[in-house]
């Protein structure tokens, strides 16, 4: 998960980076009540890069042109992502500007500690000889820090400002398990002050439900992004989502994916495609396999749009036993949550009104039989059967069968 330059601003001025007075703007009139002097440069909110040469940075010196310059930004996509967001900033003059990085470097599992004379427009194919870098080897102290700004180069003064921000971003960079933290620019003044002018954090994906403040911002991320109330409402799973008749859920990122094909070389139309293998990266509190089928279940059920769930579970992951519980307990809860809404119509033959989603089942492994006879005996909502099968042809063709036959019903 990647932060926004306003996000990445709080985060370094709250650990004591020195950074510019700035202001959050989210409609062109905040501008009216701007609480910093002019001249200012108002920067697009987005993540991709190139935003200056796009037109997404503009330096203005008056009320009135700093309007026009936000109406514009807002209106403009760079590389397809328009801002919600502008970043009002004081203008700064630097004599010097250098780069600055934290880093997770995976082959040797170690963090990495970069820096470059040379930041913004970084020539990456022959940066390895101009970047700097040194190894946490052991755990951190001020000396990584100082041996990095000594390898750049720095003198005086400038090796203890620019070593301070170093262990700040590293303390960032530990305390909220993060695979980067940037700064480009790092600028000096004249004076010999430093300003982050710019930056980049990239949270680990798989830590943030260790800290509730980053999953309720990935939490929100996923709801802006996500047109699917469906998906809104499961957070950020594992998912890939489609507009089709047919929900899946698999318990493998290689199952769903496959069972996908296997549909649309049928002549079906897959919609939600869920994979139950792993919790959530939003989840602060931990989750069984048992849980998220479960939540899975409940959520595509509201979804009128599915009329078939197709399950393909097989391996140790998921046992039979435990799969038919937990969907003989999901077919009892709709069926009476479906009876108070079947008295109040009046006997009304339009049940489909209900929306009980026709249930396709996938099972592979030694309890097979023991869930095959268990679902049989369920009663469903819409008196049909769950159909069990252990082939996933045969599971793919009869949910496709299904998707067309309930389209077909819908129209007469």
């Amino acid at each position: 998960m990647d932060l926004l330059e306003y996000q990445v601003k709080e985060w370094l001025a709250k650990r004591g980076i020195p950074v510019l007075p700035s202001q959050r703007i989210d409609h062109p009139t905040d501008l009216k009540r701007l609480k910093i002097s002019y001249p200012i440069v108002l920067k697009s909110q987005v993540h991709a890069g190139e935003r200056a040469k796009a037109g997404g940075v503009r330096f203005v010196e008056t009320t009135i042109d700093a309007i026009a310059a936000a109406q514009n930004i807002f209106h403009l996509p760079i590389l397809g992502e328009l801002p919600e967001v502008l970043l009002a900033e004081a203008k700064y003059d630097t004599e010097q500007e250098f780069y600055l990085a934290v880093v997770l470097d995976t082959a040797l599992c170690r963090p990495v500690l970069l820096g470059c004379t040379e930041a913004d427009d970084i020539d990456w194919e022959s940066a390895s000889e101009k970047m700097q870098h040194v190894v946490v080897e052991q755990e951190f102290s001020p000396f990584y820090a100082r041996r990095l700004a000594l390898k750049m180069g720095l003198q005086g003064e400038l090796i203890q400002s620019v070593s301070t921000v170093i262990e700040k971003m590293y303390q960032l960079f530990v305390e909220k398990d993060l695979d980067l933290v940037e700064i480009n620019p790092l600028g000096v003044s004249s004076s010999g002050q430093v300003m982050a002018l710019n930056g980049n954090i990239t949270v680990n994906e798989r830590a943030i439900g260790r800290h509730s403040d980053l999953a309720e911002m990935a939490t929100k991320i996923v709801k802006r992004y996500t047109s699917s109330e469906t998906i809104r409402n499961l957070g950020d799973w594992d998912v890939v989502e489609m507009h089709g008749k047919i929900a899946i859920l698999g318990n493998g990122a290689g199952s769903v994916m496959a069972t996908l094909d296997l549909v649309v070389n049928t002549g079906g139309k897959p919609g939600v495609c869920l994979n139950l293998r792993h919790a959530s990266v939003t989840e602060t509190s931990p989750t069984t396999f048992r849980s998220r089928l479960e939540k899975a279940l409940k959520n595509l059920s509201t979804d009128k749009s599915i009329q078939v769930i197709l399950i393909n579970f097989l391996g140790s992951i998921s046992q039979a036993g435990e799969v038919s519980e937990v969907i003989g307990n999901f077919v009892e809860n709709s069926t009476t949550e479906v009876k108070p809404y079947m008295a109040r119509s009046n006997g009304n033959k339009n049940r489909r009104e209900s929306h009980f989603p026709r249930l396709v089942v996938r099972l592979a492994g030694s309890e097979f039989e023991t869930a095959r006879k268990y679902i049989a005996t369920l009663k469903t909502p819409t008196d049909g059967s769950i159909v069990v099968v252990e082939n996933l042809d045969e599971a793919v063709a009869e949910a496709v069968r299904l998707a067309k036959s309930t389209a077909y019903n819908r129209r007469f």
